[in-house]
């Protein structure tokens, strides 16, 4: 089977290297951008393409393989993975979950209070839903 074409843009600074990457591979396959069963590009072709080391590489492929986006083959490479619309619905919602707690306890640490703080996620809800 063909190689999967990964066009993955990296940022500088902020959220580290290998998540962006696993966010972006994990957008591509839960949109069916990247199908079940495609070849993705080896950690070393995928480290030299994005000019990072392998270890990042490798990082960031471990983790989709833990997540089950990913699937290992030793000495046939790494493949995408069937997914469970249903887990990859459970895994976007502990990740929210997880990324809205860090959030609040920012804003504790901060001096929000509560009601300003359900009013700023009230305030994104509506945003969010006018775009």
């Amino acid at each position: 089977m063909e190689e999967a074409p990964l066009k993955i843009t990296l940022a500088v600074g902020g959220e580290p290297i290998y998540e962006q990457i696993k966010a972006q591979i994990r957008v591509r396959i839960l949109g069916g951008e990247l199908k079940e069963g495609q070849v993705m590009p080896s950690i070393r072709a995928l480290a030299k393409g994005l000019k990072i080391g392998i270890i990042t590489a490798k990082r960031a492929y471990d983790d989709l393989c833990a997540e089950g986006f990913l699937v290992s083959m030793q000495g046939k490479g790494v493949f995408v993975n069937g997914y469970d619309r249903q887990a990859a619905h459970d895994y976007a919602a502990a990740e929210f979950s997880r990324r809205v707690q860090s959030a609040v306890g920012y804003a504790r640490e901060n001096n929000l209070f509560d009601g300003e703080i359900e009013n700023i996620l009230a305030e994104i809800g509506n945003e969010c839903t006018r775009n």
